[in-house]
């Protein structure tokens, strides 16, 4: 086949046809992003061609940093963005000089049944993940920043819940997140606790900080003592343990991390009031 799709180091071969990307099962190429809408996009695949064609989604469709208005034919090399996911066309009987790296997986799409991406194997390493990650925060960021300053803390919930789902599910596993993925993480978590008053987001930010063997930052404790008071009950066994381990490597710590753990206890006695 002469086109395949590279996404997430992945080759995807485009037999010819109509191939719609979108959130929705229902399209040959799911992807799990709240910034796509249903059915998104649509790539239209001939023998010697193809196009893309935004079918009216809510954020738009952008080939190398330019909207697409209606259908815009593409060519190998051609790099396009849908919600925060980047795709590039290989093109077999051109040059493709702007795409690099080798992919490390070829998947072939037969347009007869749906493709979920996120049931791909993770083949990235953790550095690259990790930078991925954070590169989704600051997109992903700033659209639940708007939700919960209007007041909608359900719709900040649901952009941020598939990420934070993602990277707790990681750390669980034992792969060590970056410090600036786990931050943002866990601010966002702290912020969603007090906005949702749910407090699986507080029992969230502990985990997240105890399966790192790091002390809770500043600005999460702040968070936190906000949302403590908002949400609803804490898992004190899971926040004792949490505050039990840093104990032991006291001595380890600086001075300004010792303070910080003093303040998580009085967070943890405030918890135990409500």
């Amino acid at each position: 086949m002469r086109f395949r799709l590279r996404y997430q180091h992945h080759n995807l071969e485009l037999a010819p046809g109509h191939f719609v990307i979108g959130r929705s099962t229902d399209c040959q190429l799911s992807l799990d992003d709240p910034l796509v809408s249903r059915r998104h996009a649509r790539l239209v695949v001939t023998d010697d061609s193809i196009y893309l064609e935004d079918l009216g989604s809510r954020n738009g469709v952008l080939v190398s940093g330019a909207k697409v208005e209606g259908k815009r034919q593409l060519v190998g090399g051609d790099r396009f963005t849908i919600g925060s996911q980047e795709m590039v066309v290989i093109d077999s009987q051109g040059s493709d000089r702007s795409v690099t790296g080798p992919a490390t997986g070829s998947v072939h799409a037969t347009f007869a049944g749906p493709l979920t991406v996120t049931s791909m194997p993770a083949l990235k390493s953790d550095q690259d993940e990790g930078s991925r990650k954070a590169d989704a925060f600051k997109l992903l960021g700033a659209v639940a920043d708007k939700a919960l300053a209007m007041g909608k803390a359900d719709e900040a919930e649901r952009i941020l819940g598939s990420l934070l789902g993602q990277l707790i599910e990681r750390a669980r596993a034992g792969a060590k997140l970056q410090p600036e993925v786990i931050e943002q993480a866990a601010r966002y978590a702290a912020r969603l606790a007090g906005a949702t008053g749910k407090g699986s987001w507080v029992d969230y930010t502990i985990e997240l900080f105890a399966l790192h063997q790091r002390v809770v930052s500043a600005v999460v404790v702040d968070e936190l003592y906000v949302s403590v008071r908002r949400a609803s009950a804490v898992n004190l066994a899971q926040l004792r343990a949490y505050l039990a381990a840093m104990k032991t490597v006291s001595t380890q710590l600086s001075p300004n991390e010792r303070f910080l753990l003093q303040r998580v206890e009085g967070l943890e006695k405030l918890a135990a009031l409500r």
